[in-house]
């Protein structure tokens, strides 16, 4: 996970302290561990992962690494939107970096997947959700095995028991 991901997971701005950091995920692991409140989130366990790899990501970082501002609310605005299609049939929903992009048989889901925030792209023929802030440079040059390769990527799955769990990408 590149770090401005991390910052944002977390809730954190530029030049963060370990003291900081470490605050922010104490606060995040009381918020969305799925054993404190399991019916809070379906999502729970993929936050939980994403708070664990961000907190990763900022633990050894120094602060010239933490190059960019972030929104303090997207570890909730992202929880949200997870939270909104993750129990819709047919979608195949990767998490790359603090992106979330979503394939598979979208097309019925359409309505819910704008209702929830996210967005379409073209070239990648899928949708995604991403931090409000986000201008684009590359203009979708990349591909998503170079998207994956840079921020890594998991797959959240839908268990018996209603909850979901991580499953790194090939």
């Amino acid at each position: 996970m590149i770090i401005s991901d991390a910052l944002s997971i977390l809730g954190l701005s530029s030049g963060a302290s370990q003291d900081e950091i470490k605050a922010a995920y104490k606060d995040a692991a009381k918020k969305y561990h799925p054993d404190l409140d399991p019916e809070a989130s379906a999502a729970g366990d993929e936050m939980m992962k994403l708070v664990n790899a961000a907190y990763d990501a900022l633990k050894n970082a120094t602060s010239t690494e933490t190059e960019e501002a972030t929104n303090s609310n997207y570890g909730e605005e992202l929880n949200t939107a997870l939270n909104a299609i993750i129990n819709l049939d047919g979608l195949e929903i990767e998490i790359c970096g603090s992106w979330i992009w979503v394939s598979g048989n979208t097309r019925q889901h359409k309505d819910a997947l704008k209702a929830a925030g996210f967005k379409y792209a073209s070239k990648k023929k899928k949708w995604n959700y991403r931090p409000a802030a986000w201008r684009s440079s590359s203009r979708g040059r990349y591909s998503m095995d170079q998207i994956r390769e840079r921020h890594g990527s998991v797959r959240p799955s839908k268990t018996h028991f209603g909850y979901a769990s991580l499953e790194a990408a090939a």
